[in-house]
């Protein structure tokens, strides 16, 4: 069993997943490009791995948009997307809030026919490992 530990941006909250992932998604569903504000959103999925606050629980609070089963966990105090079981049997983690290194390439794009105009030729600019001068 592989186990995997994430935080928050203000290191407020601290967690472990136990367990191994089934799915990771690229996911460019408006949904998501809303709630990540940008082209999509970067999510593994799990139906048996176990998710446990290490530190910071009581920050950590959710969003469920009406409607939908669209659900975004995050710390109340840096506003980090945070790993989310709202949705019975299955675990979502969004992929930037690991610490460790995700060895799992991403699976799939889905809702492709969402996505952002300005996300299309994005392998075509110019690449920097920093912040251009």
């Amino acid at each position: 069993m592989t186990n995997h530990f994430g935080s928050c941006l203000c290191g407020t909250v601290n967690f472990e997943v136990k367990g191994e992932f089934d799915s990771f998604y690229l996911c460019h569903c408006r949904h998501c490009q809303k709630d990540t504000g940008s082209a999509h959103a970067a999510n593994l999925f799990s139906h048996s791995a176990k998710l446990v606050w290490q530190s910071g629980a009581d920050v950590v609070t959710s969003f469920t948009l009406p409607g939908t089963q669209h659900n975004k966990s995050f710390c109340k105090l840096c506003g980090s997307a945070l790993p989310s079981d709202q949705i019975a049997g299955l675990l979502v983690v969004p992929a930037g809030c690991l610490d460790t290194e995700i060895t799992r390439l991403p699976t799939a794009q889905i809702f492709l026919s969402s996505k952002a105009a300005w996300d299309r030729q994005s392998e075509m600019l110019p690449k920097f490992d920093g912040l251009p001068d």
